[in-house]
């Protein structure tokens, strides 16, 4: 595929924006040639591209919210999961209409502009670049448990991962796909045997194990204790680790310019998922909560469906269990890396981003330069914090401020895509919507709202806000490149001709 090289019009609306401070740069064929991309996706890969990303979340990082216990564990849940029906609908609304790989920072630039496009893309570069991070720092408690390795050989499971799953989506979109379905099925698999395992043991008690955390925090040796060991504060400390059920399914925007029909494929995808991870969600969360080690000893777990997996069948046979927990964590980790690639390739493309890094590879069209790239980013946050904290450091420290600097990410690209929707109802009415959010504005805020209450809880706890910051000061030096030289730079890929001409030019495909 090879995009437009832009109007008369665009060109002309190019020069006007370099009163606010952007500047637009010539370029020939040559540029788009050397960033094509290859159409293979249809409903079915999609689904398992936005639950494969996901899926993780539901092997380990949500039951660190446990420390506040059960019941913040399920108001949390239900909060999350409203936020996410109403990004996930109005992206279902959003993406077939603006078609581009650019996906959130795309809505955002032809609803706001440049700067609050690049704003976007930060916020969803933060969460698809750190998220591989906080999946394969579980992936590597699994196979330290599968091989009984020493803390302090993590990092080589980090990079043997990556190294794997980045060579895998430079192969080709073909096997990415092809592997994305198969592991994202599997993972399911697995965690319906586990729901029904956990139905059928006789162990389940709900009141002994979900029910052990008391009002101090301690844990309650007979269970029983308090459905919200903290109060209402105790469900809003909790929502960061509830996002970690949902998080990602918006990558599923990013592969519109892989999808043979995204105008009819791209909202069945995307609901179809959210509507799987849903129920998913409640699932694991109640059932594996409800038994031993219960909620005090899963709130400390790196392994929580493999510690379900050893109360039910014992721990003779727990490497066997391990190695098929690991399965879900494959899963995610493999499409998040898909995800990252194709963002930061439509941040570079359009200029925004040094612009080597959208050169696709010359026979296989995949954009290996950013999966590398992002590859490299992620396992050098990872050793700041490994080296930082130590190697002896629990889940809590290094996978929790991992996973809380993801969701910062995260919250900011949502609070701006529900933005995006608002403003794009209200500036573009004219633009074709082959599909219409049920929700429309009300989705949408409601969306905004709880990703903003979700970011300031994520400031108020103090265990936290180290990697918070982080991100705020990443967040700071890529202002600083966009002030200085990027918006300077900017191309008229089709993300920007979309915008500059208000919808009314398409890219062109042949």
């Amino acid at each position: 595929m090879s995009v437009g090289r832009g109007s008369t019009g665009a060109q002309a609306s190019a020069g006007a924006q370099g009163a606010a401070g952007i500047t637009y740069t010539k370029v020939d064929d040559s540029y788009f040639e050397a960033r094509r991309l290859k159409r293979y996706a249809r409903v079915w890969s999609l689904w398992a591209l936005g639950v494969g990303a996901v899926v993780s979340g539901h092997y380990s990082g949500w039951n660190l919210g446990l420390a506040q216990g059960y019941g913040s564990m399920l108001f949390a849940t239900i909060i999350i999961a409203t936020m996410y029906l109403g990004l996930t609908f109005s992206l279902a609304e959003m993406s077939p209409a603006l078609p581009h790989t650019g996906g959130a920072y795309s809505f955002a630039r032809t609803a706001m502009g440049p700067w609050a496009g690049y704003i976007t893309g930060i916020a969803e570069n933060i969460e698809f670049v750190l998220t591989p991070a906080v999946i394969v720092f579980f992936i590597s408690s699994y196979l330290s448990a599968i091989f009984g390795t020493a803390p302090e050989f993590q990092p080589v499971y980090w990079v043997l991962s990556y190294a794997l799953f980045v060579g895998l989506n430079i192969v080709g979109v073909e096997l990415s796909f092809k592997v994305t379905v198969t592991v994202t099925v599997m993972a399911l698999a697995v965690l319906v045997a586990f729901y029904l395992s956990v139905l059928f043991s006789g162990q389940l008690d709900f009141s002994r194990w979900a029910l052990n955390i008391g009002a101090d925090g301690a844990e309650l040796p007979k269970g029983g204790g308090p459905f919200l060991p903290f109060g209402i504060k105790g469900i809003f400390m909790t929502m960061p680790f509830a996002v970690w059920l949902f998080l990602a399914i918006e990558q599923l925007p990013l592969a519109a310019e892989e999808s043979h029909d995204p105008q009819n494929d791209m909202p069945k995808g995307i609901i179809a998922g959210i509507m799987t991870l849903i129920v998913s969600a409640f699932l694991v969360t109640f059932l594996n909560t409800s038994i031993a080690p219960g909620a005090a000893g899963l709130a400390k777990s790196g392994e929580p469906l493999l510690d379900g997996f050893r109360t039910i069948f014992g721990s003779d046979i727990a490497k066997i269990l391990a190695a098929i927990a690991v399965i879900g964590l494959i899963a995610s980790f493999h499409t998040i890396i898909f995800a990252f690639g194709r963002q930061i390739y439509s941040l570079s493309r359009a200029g925004y981003f040094p612009r080597f890094l959208s050169i696709t590879h010359g026979s296989r069209k995949t954009p290996h330069v950013a999966l590398i790239a992002g590859a490299v980013i992620g396992l050098v946050v990872m050793l700041i914090i490994w080296f930082a904290v130590g190697a002896e450091a629990g889940a809590n420290v290094i996978g929790g401020t991992l996973l809380n600097m993801a969701v910062a990410g995260a919250m900011l690209a949502y609070f701006m895509q529900g933005m995006s929707y608002i403003t794009l109802k209200k500036k573009f009415p004219h633009i074709n919507r082959p599909y219409k959010s049920p929700f429309g504005n009300a989705g949408a805020v409601v969306c905004m709202i709880i990703a903003a209450i979700t970011l300031y809880f994520q400031f108020t706890d103090p265990v936290f806000q180290v990697g918070v910051l982080g991100v705020a000061v990443y967040y700071a030096v890529m202002m600083a490149y966009f002030l200085i030289w990027g918006r300077h730079k900017l191309i008229l890929s089709p993300e920007e001709e979309f915008a500059l001409t208000k919808g009314e030019s398409e890219y062109k495909s042949h």
